[in-house]
């Protein structure tokens, strides 16, 4: 359940965040290339009257600038200027008015930065601030200027758009000119492009790998219950096929075990071989027991028989370990002169160490009772 709940919930999540997408791309290092015309106000109270068309804006009807500059991935840019203007007769420069037409000639180098380093990508709206230093030509009158820049930049593509800016210059010595404006706007070429993801594009980024994170782990979490389960399953298939042998072998012990207990019933029931006192031959009525015990052994192929001997007390241990020798491979030949494998019986002698009563060394016993420790027994074995 709470894989099935994480499931849901990573799907939820990933409907709300969109993929990557060229919105979150933004350009970060390129050269740029511009062309266009220059207007310069130099009337005197230019900062006053930044507007001041009619009698401060001086302009030439063709283009009047060009610039080339390098921009970093850091948002920095560094720029080269050249400028062309001409002061128009009947315009205010420095205060007066203007006797005549006087050329303009600037050549400024400035670093800028992009705003959109700190706003993050503002679409086709692409502002910056720089500072810099030149020389102008103006008014007939050469001057080292500090400039300070406000512009911005509008993309219709990666490589194409419009540059607009306004230029404040400061003579560096007052006795060499006054200070004034200069307004730009011209067409903006970039080669070199190497694009990168906007701060925007970066959140999502981070937001996206972080999704994948969760999503990774709800994987991993769906992965790792499938394997539990999968071993799980197979522990239960293995103690299932256990527990099922172990039935069969209890149920095939069980039957063997039936089986053993029916045949030594039933050879339990022909009773045992006794032997007259000292002797090991058999009786007429021992064969026709042992003659039952072979009919037995030839309807079940695998039954085999292990024959036990025993004499009774009287005599010594050691004559009575030999003649219960005796009795035991007189009974086994007897059985194998039937037909019955030599493999198929092994036999063991006693002697007098297992009677069936108290008749030991020492203690009087009827004959009756001695008799029944002279005999052959039969314990059944399976291959």
């Amino acid at each position: 359940m709470a894989v099935l709940s994480l499931c849901f919930m990573s799907s939820l999540f990933a409907q709300e965040v969109e993929q990557l997408t060229k919105k979150d791309s933004i350009v970060q290092s390129y050269w740029l290339v511009t062309l266009g015309t220059n207007i310069v106000d130099d009337s005197g109270d230019e900062f006053g009257e930044l507007f001041d068309l009619s009698e401060g804006w001086n302009m030439v009807p063709y283009p009047s600038r060009i610039s080339v500059g390098r921009y970093f991935k850091n948002g920095l840019g560094l720029e080269a200027i050249g400028t062309y203007n001409k002061y128009k007769e009947g315009k205010i420069v420095d205060n007066v008015v203007n006797p005549e037409d006087i050329d303009y000639f600037g050549l400024d180098f400035r670093v800028s930065y992009d705003l959109n380093m700190i706003l993050g990508e503002t679409g086709f709206f692409d502002p910056y601030i720089g500072i810099g230093a030149g020389y102008t030509d103006a008014n007939n009158q050469g001057r080292g200027t500090y400039n300070a820049v406000i512009g911005f930049r509008t993309w219709f593509s990666d490589h194409w758009g419009l540059d607009f800016s306004s230029t404040g210059k400061w003579a560096m010595s007052t006795e060499n000119g006054t200070n004034h404006i200069q307004h730009a706007m011209g067409v903006a070429y970039r080669f070199e492009v190497e694009k990168g993801l906007s701060r925007k594009g970066e959140e999502k980024l981070a937001l996206l790998q972080e999704m994948e994170k969760e999503q990774q782990k709800v994987r991993d979490s769906i992965a790792k219950a499938e394997e539990e389960a999968r071993l799980l399953a197979e522990r239960l298939q293995g103690e299932k096929e256990a527990a099922e042998l172990a039935a069969a072998e209890k149920a095939k012990k069980d039957a063997e075990d039936a089986r053993r207990a029916t045949l030594q019933s039933k050879i339990n029931d022909l009773g045992n071989v006794y032997f007259k006192l000292n002797s090991s031959y058999l009786t007429t009525r021992d064969k026709e027991l042992l003659d039952q015990l072979v009919a037995i052994m030839e309807s079940e192929p695998n039954l085999n028989i292990k024959i036990t001997a025993h004499t009774d007390s009287r005599g010594t241990k050691e004559y009575n370990q030999w003649l219960s020798e005796r009795r035991a491979q007189r009974t086994v030949e007897y059985v194998v002169s039937k037909g019955i494998s030599q493999d198929r019986i092994n036999h063991e002698a006693f002697g007098e160490t297992q009677l069936v009563n108290e008749c030991g060394d020492g203690v009087y016993c009827t004959e009756e009772k001695h008799s029944k420790n002279r005999r052959s027994e039969f314990e059944v074995k399976f291959d």
